[in-house]
């Protein structure tokens, strides 16, 4: 991935603005390494920090048309640009990168193109005709964006908040699926899928059919020209893409370039669920494999680089991105510059195990449109800017338009977790892919029971996260912490110590209300905590507050013991089997 920073009709086109803006432009140096890049028309300023995975000889942003009347900047991949380029014969191109068809689309069809690009994007477009400019983002905003506003009348868009906090009057999140128009003056939504509008769908299930839209949504990410490999936690999702990649890999361009066999990379602390799932899985589909083991002291020492480049206080993102952010640094390292990874899964197929809670097929399918709709504050940030943070590029494949329509358009009782059927979380993906005559997986793999990234690195990861907080939060703080944090205040000594060093980072009002809040169990809404009584007493991300379901949950009296007596200290563990879940990790 890369970074973009725009500032648009400033009213400042001097020399020291230019170099003000080339050094907000290096804040994304990281997301860009291998190249940067400046154009400026009068008072607008397009910046370009490059990561180069598509044409690395000549792909250099900012992209122009053929007169250079229209310039564009990009974060992104155009999965479907071979077929765009072909619609735009009587067009010429410049370079061999994928983005250049934005440029060219916006020729032929003005602001109405955005719905032909097959991909994940951020960009800013200047039409210098007329000094006018759009600004898009991707459907469920796997891509970062964030828009601000300067006191002079000057619009701001970057890729992350660093690139325009300090300068702009008001910030805030980019909406995922929206164009931004100078001529509309406002934000208009492009996205709209059948399943947006949460009203309940009624197609049978057809494994086959969600097993070949998936597929499909895998080859399309094998489009590189560097190398490349997956993140392999062991779990479902991971396993899944690890497995379908081996398959079609065979035959790519990637393939010929760099070879066939697959690398996969895991992290986790020694003896982790994950690291030994991991290495069963590649053991099985035959991948190079490498794995990075990091100690509780290594995470917490990186807590404040991780708050830093994924700009949230959120504490499951935060538990989540440490590890990632220290495997991609590993990775990097190899010198592989892409991954592909297995985020989006669970909230489309209502994998966390909550979900084993849900009352009906109605609150099912509304709660993963709900979480759909909030990914890009969750698991597509943390993806996205832990892997950034050193220049590496995630792909998701289960947040592929076409996939997430085939997926969410299911009948939800085929998604209902049903022990007297048989069916465990994310059932209707395990099934598809559940294939006796040319398994993809081991059985106990693909009926392994759901982890969260933050739990399957290792248990006392968590518990030490814990531990370190409450050795640096006094009781006395968290008494005073609705005076200090009236907005999303931390009820937590975790999200205290969190919160602590994000405002120190980004001081500004508009940072805070970036980042959501609201109470939630095992990674729910707040809808969803109402599912089960007793989950109001132990508001904690990890899944193992999922009383009766996780097979290694928090003992439930010693939790609530814990919370009355305001502290946070390590939980004892008791193993608690779910009903009709016979898998243990």
């Amino acid at each position: 991935m890369c970074g973009i920073l725009a500032v648009l009709g400033c009213a400042d086109d001097s020399q020291g603005k230019r170099v003000h803006v080339l050094e907000l432009s290096r804040r994304l140096k990281h997301r860009g390494p291998d190249w940067s890049g400046m154009h400026q028309v009068g008072d607008c300023y397009l910046s370009h920090q490059r990561l180069a995975i598509i044409d690395p000889a000549s792909g250099d942003q900012p992209l122009y048309n053929e007169d250079k009347s229209i310039v564009v900047t990009v974060n992104g991949e155009i999965y479907n640009h071979e077929q765009l380029r072909a619609q735009l014969s009587s067009h010429t191109f410049r370079t061999g990168s994928d983005c250049e068809v934005i440029a060219h689309l916006y020729e032929e069809h003005g602001e109405n193109f955005i719905d032909m690009l097959d991909g994940v994007f951020s960009f800013v477009l200047l039409d210098t005709r007329d000094h006018s400019f759009i600004a898009a983002r991707d459907a469920i905003g796997v891509t970062p964006l964030y828009i601000g506003w300067g006191i002079d009348g000057s619009v701001w868009i970057s890729s992350e908040m660093k690139g325009l906090n300090d300068d702009c009057e008001h910030f805030e999140t980019f909406p995922p699926g929206h164009l931004y128009s100078s001529k509309q003056g406002g934000f208009k939504r492009w996205y709209n899928p059948p399943w947006f509008s949460e009203a309940i769908p009624s197609v049978p299930y057809d494994p086959l059919a969600l097993r070949k839209a998936f597929e499909k949504a895998v080859i399309k990410r094998l489009m590189t020209d560097v190398p490349f490999g997956v993140l392999l936690s062991g779990g479902l999702d991971s396993s899944l893409v690890a497995a379908v990649t081996v398959r079609h890999l065979a035959g790519t361009k990637a393939a010929k370039r760099w070879g066939t066999k697959l690398h996969s990379f895991c992290v986790g602390l020694e003896g982790s669920p994950d690291l030994k799932a991991a290495k069963e899985v590649a053991n099985y589909l035959g991948t190079v494999h490498h794995e990075f083991h990091f100690t509780v002291q290594d995470g917490i020492d990186a807590i404040e680089d991780v708050i830093y480049h994924t700009e949230t206080y959120d504490v499951t993102t935060i538990r989540a991105s440490t590890p990632m952010f220290l495997m991609s640094r590993k990775i990097k390292s190899l010198g592989v510059k892409m991954v592909i990874s297995g985020e989006g899964s669970d909230e489309i197929f209502g994998g966390y195990l909550y979900f084993h809670k849900a009352p009906n097929k109605e609150e099912l399918h509304r709660e993963t449109c709900h979480k759909i709709k909030a990914l890009h504050q969750y698991d597509c940030l943390r993806a996205n800017k832990a892997t950034s943070a050193w220049g590496l590029e995630a792909r998701v494949p289960f947040l592929d338009k076409e996939f997430i329509n085939e997926a969410m358009s299911i009948d939800p009782e085929w998604k209902m977790i049903r022990p007297d059927l048989g069916r465990i979380e994310k059932w209707v993906l395990r099934k598809a892919f559940d294939d006796e005559e040319d398994p993809f997986l081991p059985k106990h793999i693909l009926y392994r029971q759901k982890e969260q990234f933050s739990d399957g690195v290792g248990y006392s990861w968590i518990d030490g996260l814990k531990a370190h907080a409450e050795s640096n939060v006094t009781d006395k703080m968290m008494s005073n912490a609705k005076f200090i944090y009236p907005h999303n205040t931390p009820t937590t000594k975790e999200a205290y110590c969190y919160r602590m060093i994000f405002e120190r980072f980004f001081p500004q009002n508009s940072a805070i209300l970036t980042v959501p809040g609201g109470p939630s169990v095992a990674c729910s809404t707040a809808k969803a905590v109402e599912w089960d009584a007793q989950w109001s007493g132990n508001l904690d991300p990890s899944g193992r507050a999922a009383f009766g379901v996780h097979l290694s949950a928090y003992e439930q009296e010693h939790v609530r013991a814990t919370i009355a007596a305001g502290t946070t200290k390590k939980p004892r563990m008791i193993k608690v089997v779910a009903p009709g879940v016979a898998i243990e990790s």
